[in-house]
């Protein structure tokens, strides 16, 4: 059975599709939720669906071994970023090589970066008249959002588009394709 660990800042509706998707699996399941956000609606989810959740604070992130050692503990195949806000640090990075992925709400490498999240991206894209954006799973390297892309959808931005209904169409890309993409690149290691 593969281990999966979700990294998450916010809501968390992304952690909690992979969590019931990967429930029933046979191959795979969430053991852990780990967030930077000691309010996040992630912990209120998690609670909910019984999965074990901790948050951390940017010392044992990025300044100690605290948040590795969890790691370690947990053994990791797959570590998920969803929706997850801070730079991954290289020593972690380093411990699991091509088992760090992110997702990202626009077709990388367009609106990508240091700052470049959630409605910020959704506002872009809308100013600059995009007529197509899209979500993109990639690995995780040291810099944002630069690692190598492993999947990206597609959807189309009209003219009469709202950053929030574009929000919206991001929305239903994330859940329809990142458990399945999680998924398969855990059955293909």
């Amino acid at each position: 059975m593969k281990r999966i660990v979700i990294f998450a800042s916010g809501s968390g509706s992304n952690a909690e599709n992979l969590i019931k998707f990967f429930h029933n699996s046979d191959n795979a399941s969430v053991i852990q939720v780990l967030t930077n956000n000691p309010h996040a609606k992630v912990l209120h989810r998690c609670k909910s669906l019984k999965i074990s959740a901790l948050s951390f604070n940017r010392i044992a992130f990025s300044k100690s071994d605290d948040v590795l050692n969890v790691l370690r503990a947990s053994k990791p195949d797959l570590i998920v970023l969803a929706g997850f806000l801070w730079k991954f640090p290289e020593f972690i990075l380093k411990e699991f090589v091509n088992k760090v992925i992110n997702i990202h709400p626009a077709l990388l490498p367009n609106y990508g970066g240091k700052g470049m999240y959630g409605m910020h991206v959704h506002k872009a894209v809308v100013a600059n008249k995009e007529e197509k954006t899209g979500i993109t799973i990639h690995f995780v390297n040291e810099n944002y959002d630069e690692g190598a892309i492993i999947f990206q959808a597609k959807c189309k931005v009209l003219a009469s588009d709202s950053a929030e209904d574009v929000a919206a169409k991001i929305h239903e890309l994330e859940m329809e394709h990142f458990p399945k993409v999680v998924e398969k690149l855990l059955l293909n290691n």
